[in-house]
């Protein structure tokens, strides 16, 4: 299943969205590192439980382990910000917050990927990679 696309990140949160919405538990996809930072975020601000990173028949694999079987997702919303037609940049103090402080917005800084709070503690813009709720 080698499928190019020209966004991995937007194909990547198309299929964390589609795996909620049929109440899946598991996501597998190929891995990047880009794609691991973000999942990583997604852990450590507890929206997903679990970032494994194994062998494929190719390359690498990336699993995220959305919730348990027996619960429901924590993501309501996981939408792309920035897009490779349209960048979309922001200075530390442009950067939005996510439905008053519950949601984060995932930033691509020069010091890595942060969440949009650490940021703005960092005093660091960067390009908008998503924002979720």
């Amino acid at each position: 299943m080698s499928t190019t696309t020209t966004d991995p990140i937007a194909d990547m949160l198309t299929r964390v969205r589609n795996a909620i919405l049929v109440r899946k538990y598991e996501v597998v996809l190929p891995h990047s590192k880009v794609k691991e930072a973000v999942a990583r975020l997604l852990k450590d601000n507890n929206f997903i439980d679990d970032v494994r990173v194994g062998d494929a028949n190719v390359g690498k694999s990336l699993t995220l382990v959305l919730n348990d079987e027996h619960s429901n997702a924590r993501i309501t919303e996981i939408v792309r910000l920035s897009k490779p037609g349209r960048r979309h940049y922001a200075n530390a103090k442009e950067i939005p917050t996510v439905k008053r402080g519950r949601g984060i917005v995932i930033v691509s800084t020069s010091k890595g990927m942060m969440t949009g709070d650490e940021a703005k503690a960092a005093k660091v813009g960067g390009e908008l990679i998503c924002k979720v709720y």
